[in-house]
């Protein structure tokens, strides 16, 4: 009887240990995802923004971008921008577990395309035409440059603007390299009519790290102050990585090259 009542005595003692070290194990999990979803905002928040240098990123250190609740936790963000790092510390409310992850080298987290800032700005109607082009005004062109340390390949693409008719479409799309202009598409595209794959030139484009690529797209109809606005263009690489391209951010029209 004594040795019975010792055991359960032993157990009682036992049950509710275990039972907190099991809530403690899943606090720690807990704050460890959120910690890494840290990590996934300063990322996308810094390419949102159009950081993508040590002297920009400092920025996600500014409250309250810094942090965001989740969950029943939460997370908070560092840049270092002497060691290129960030730092992302995940915690439970009411916890003391917590888990920190860093990033070294963030800057080549944001290896993207970009509009070139040291080219000129998009336009219409540029008087350099690539080999037999559609009338010169129906042009827009722009500059893009990649900011990484490996090259890109882009094969698809999509896009949207001010129509001012439902039968305006988009036509040709060509992109300087290799010393000269070459098509990379030609079609009919709508509006909005999602992502469509390259249909010449090699049915690709790479672009090599910190090259800047021209671009000239045409339309089926004259570019003007009433249809040169919003005009925003996606290229894609073969896994569907998105790079977004606003020619137009303030919708006050494209100027003239």
């Amino acid at each position: 009887m004594l040795l019975m009542v010792t055991m359960g005595y032993v157990l009682t003692y036992l049950l509710p240990t275990k039972q907190k070290s099991v809530i403690f194990s899943i606090h720690s999990n807990q704050a460890f995802f959120i910690a890494q979803s840290g990590v996934e905002y300063a990322i996308r928040y810094s390419s949102n923004q159009g950081w993508r240098t040590a002297a920009t990123l400092v920025g996600l250190n500014t409250p309250p971008v810094n942090q965001r609740n989740l969950g029943n936790g939460r997370f908070t963000i560092n840049y270092d921008n002497i060691t290129d790092t960030l730092t992302s510390t995940g915690e439970i409310t009411g916890a003391t577990q917590r888990r920190i992850v860093k990033v070294a080298n963030l800057t080549q987290f944001l290896n993207v395309l970009i509009l070139d800032p040291a080219s000129p700005v998009p336009c219409r109607n540029p008087p350099v035409p690539p080999p037999t082009p559609p009338p010169i005004a129906r042009r827009a062109r722009f500059y893009i440059k990649y900011v990484g340390t490996n090259s890109v390949t882009l094969n698809a693409f999509s896009a949207t603007w001010i129509a001012n008719g439902a039968n305006r479409r988009l036509t040709d799309i060509y992109m300087f390299t290799g010393g000269a202009w070459v098509q990379k598409y030609t079609g009919t595209y709508a509006s909005g009519g999602g992502s469509v794959n390259f249909n010449l030139g090699g049915s690709s484009q790479t672009i090599a790290p910190n090259e800047v690529i021209p671009v000239l797209t045409f339309w089926n109809f004259n570019l003007n102050n009433a249809n040169a606005r919003n005009i925003i263009f996606t290229f894609l690489t073969p896994l569907g990585d998105p790079y977004v391209f606003h020619l137009d951010p303030e919708g006050d029209e494209l100027p003239a090259c």
